[in-house]
């Protein structure tokens, strides 16, 4: 089950700081995530999405069963 953590306005939007999902690629997790969050929809399209560490905007990235997937939004900043 992949380990999904929301941060910023990510996290606002999910409602939550993470959760575990199961799904065999990046495609159908953030599928399922929007479906149960739909809030998300308006946010993900700004963030970036790391899978492991690496980001990533391929649907079908598959996700192994202890990955770590992070939802960056935008930071502004200096």
């Amino acid at each position: 089950m992949a380990q999904v953590r929301y941060f910023a306005g990510a996290r606002d939007a999910a409602g939550t700081p993470s959760e575990a999902v199961d799904a065999p690629t990046l495609g159908a997790l953030l599928t399922d995530v929007t479906t149960r969050r739909p809030r998300l929809t308006e946010v993900l399209p700004r963030c970036s999405v790391l899978v492991g560490g690496v980001r990533t905007t391929d649907p079908a990235a598959p996700l192994g069963a202890d990955v770590t997937v992070d939802v960056l939004p935008p930071f502004a900043g200096g």
